[in-house]
């Protein structure tokens, strides 16, 4: 093979290095956080979950940011079989898989994530919990085990609320203890974060609903209760997004000056990244316009780390060269191929993403199955 595409790939600035709050990243892709359903029914996180993690180490990403990890035996759980940070037993058994990434160059990072009122399973409580009593919108995904609509959630109290808010902050601590290089806080895709942000969502008439600066309250007394307990010098970011799991194509009423004004807010707090995620993160954010991650870099002044669909082409280098994000993370393209950096920087091929690994169940057996079917096939076809 030719070593002109080597040269090439080489010289694409996702091959250069990366330093975020200390933390050193020897290129600028990343893995997206993306729910398995693969624990024990207990939240411990499995051996073949620590294969799983330790091949996107091994096939050249230099960061993985973890499924999003539920941080309390409250209401944050979200999906039967998701991993917990939520005691000492699953920060224990987080351990191999942080190892794993390490011993092949990688970082990781450990996404917590609270599910609030789009609560599929949760075996630790009754009922589901979020801003306002409003039945989300959608239905549940049934390849994470879920069937029908979602229920009504109790609108939450002040307790629930900083009950929330102590299990971001423990849950990080025991990130920092079972190795992990940072955390970063689920405020995207319509989980409890993203509720609060959301109008229609959110129908409080306290500090905690109304107007844009309070509905950002809940991320702000978030943000500062896990940077109090993890420490100045631990990698922290937080994840935004418009668009949700149940409402995919939600935009901010308030456009370019919404994006200001949450971005600008975010900024002003002791963070170390921002993570933005669009069904296609280079395109305008609001119809026309900068990207969503464009917006993001313009009013945090922070780093600024993208998704969405940015396995396609060359789009991906491209919001680096126009300083619109400082590293991609890959979803779709990371299940396809776990060597997706090798094969970039090799000129190897990439072939399209193969929905039937999360369907009927988003789950690593599942996976496991449809690709074992695919190499079968491959070897009866030589």
């Amino acid at each position: 093979m030719s070593a002109e595409p080597r040269r090439e790939a080489s010289a694409s600035p996702l091959f250069d290095p990366l330093r975020v709050a200390g933390l050193s990243l020897r290129n600028r892709l990343a893995v997206a956080p993306m729910t398995r359903v693969s624990a024990s029914a207990d939240g411990l996180p499995s051996a073949r979950m620590a294969e799983y993690y330790a091949a996107f180490a091994e096939g050249g990403f230099g960061l993985v940011i973890s499924e999003g990890i539920y941080p309390d035996k409250a209401y944050a759980q979200g999906y039967e079989f998701q991993p917990g940070l939520a005691d000492d037993a699953q920060r224990d058994a987080w351990r191999p898989v942080v190892d794993g990434v390490h011993a092949h160059g990688g970082r990781m990072i450990a996404q917590l994530m609270h599910a609030g009122a789009l609560s599929q399973y949760n075996r630790y409580r009754e009922q589901t919990r979020g801003p306002s009593a409003i039945r989300p919108v959608g239905k549940q995904m049934v390849f994470y085990r879920g069937e029908g609509e979602y229920p009504i959630p109790v609108a939450m109290s002040d307790e629930e609320i900083a009950e929330a808010v102590r299990g971001f902050a423990e849950a990080a601590v025991r990130a920092r203890e079972a190795g992990f290089d940072g955390v970063e806080l689920h405020g995207a895709n319509g989980y409890l974060l993203d509720q609060f942000l959301t109008e229609g969502v959110n129908l409080r008439e306290d500090g905690y609903g109304g107007d844009l600066q309070r509905r950002l309250r809940l991320i702000v007394e978030t943000v500062t209760a896990v940077r109090a307990a993890v420490g100045a010098d631990f990698p922290l970011g937080v994840r935004i997004s418009q668009g949700k799991v149940n409402d995919f194509t939600h935009k901010w009423s308030g456009g370019v000056d919404a994006a200001a004004v949450v971005f600008g807010t975010l900024g002003e707090l002791a963070i170390d990244y921002l993570h933005t995620t669009e069904f296609e993160a280079w395109q305008p954010a609001f119809g026309s316009g900068p990207s969503l991650a464009a917006l993001a870099k313009r009013h945090s002044g922070l780093p600024v780390f993208a998704n969405g669909s940015l396995h396609v082409g060359d789009e991906a280098a491209g919001l680096l060269r126009r300083g619109e994000a400082d590293l991609v993370t890959l979803g779709r393209g990371a299940l396809t191929h776990a060597d997706w950096p090798a094969r970039l920087m090799r000129g190897l091929p990439r072939e399209e993403f193969n929905r039937e690994v999360l369907s009927p169940l988003a789950d690593l057996r599942n996976a496991d199955r449809v690709m074992g079917m695919a190499r079968g096939f491959e070897a009866a076809s030589v």
